[in-house]
C-alpha cells in the first residue's frame, strides 16, 4: 500500500508520518477508543472531539463515513 501524507488536522490524531490508508484507519480507531468517542447506545456512531471535528466537520459521524472523510485529508 502506498504511504499517504496526512493533512495537518489528521496529523494531530494519527501523526505526521506518511502512512498507508489502512494504517491511518487503524490509528484513528485507536484514538476513538482511547478517548471513548463511540456513542454508548449505538457503537456505529462516533462523537467528534475538538481534533476529530476538524476532520469530520460535524459533531457526529457513522463509522461507514470514515473512509470518505479520511480521503479528503490524505495526499
Amino acid at each position: 500500500m502506498k504511504a499517504l501524507k496526512p493533512s495537518p488536522a489528521l496529523a494531530a490524531v494519527v501523526g505526521a508520518t506518511p502512512l498507508p490508508r489502512t494504517e491511518v484507519v487503524s490509528k484513528l480507531w485507536v484514538y476513538i477508543k482511547e478517548h471513548n468517542l463511540q456513542e454508548p447506545t449505538n457503537k456505529r456512531l462516533i462523537n467528534a472531539d475538538a481534533k476529530l471535528k476538524a476532520i469530520f466537520e460535524k459533531d457526529q459521524v457513522s463509522m461507514f463515513e470514515l473512509a470518505a472523510l479520511i480521503g479528503k485529508h490524505v495526499s
